[in-house]
């Protein structure tokens, strides 16, 4: 059972990257907001930092990158923080199996973190893709149908 928790968690991850890969470069300072909501690249930092707060609940090592509030990152700053923040949950989660499923500090078995945490990603994901679609950013098709072949991804 560990190992297809991982395997959940790594296809949720591998999509939220898909989805950074997608989208065209000047797409990540879009927002639909005006009064100083998250751009894109926010979103994507605000994934990470959500990742990287249980973690730190979890009494997980720190060192791991942070984001200022507001700081909009880069592409490349961004997949390096979610790739590290991913491993963090990736091994959260293996901690957690071998202790009966109890992840710390989260009030219910692991399964149900990892459901908030795909959860979660989901939305985000959704938000930033529509953000992008009424800002004039094109997204193609192998992006908006391409992060629901789980099977492939």
């Amino acid at each position: 059972m560990v190992e297809e928790l991982v395997e959940a968690w790594r296809i949720n991850h591998r999509i939220t990257m898909k989805v950074l890969d997608g989208l065209p470069l000047e797409a990540l300072g879009a927002t639909l907001s005006s009064r100083g909501g998250r751009d894109i690249a926010r979103q994507f930092a605000h994934v990470h930092e959500v990742r990287a707060g249980w973690l730190l609940k979890a009494d997980t090592p720190k060192g791991m990158t942070h984001f200022k509030k507001g700081e909009s990152p880069s592409r490349p700053m961004l997949k390096k923080a979610l790739d590290e923040s991913a491993d963090g949950i990736e091994s959260l989660i293996r901690r957690a199996c071998a202790n009966d499923g109890n992840p710390g500090r989260f009030h219910r078995h692991v399964v149900s973190l990892l459901g908030y945490f795909i959860a979660h990603e989901a939305h985000h994901r959704g938000s930033i893709l529509l953000t992008a679609k009424q800002t004039g950013h094109k997204v193609g098709d192998e992006l908006k149908w391409g992060i629901w072949a789980w099977d492939r991804i």
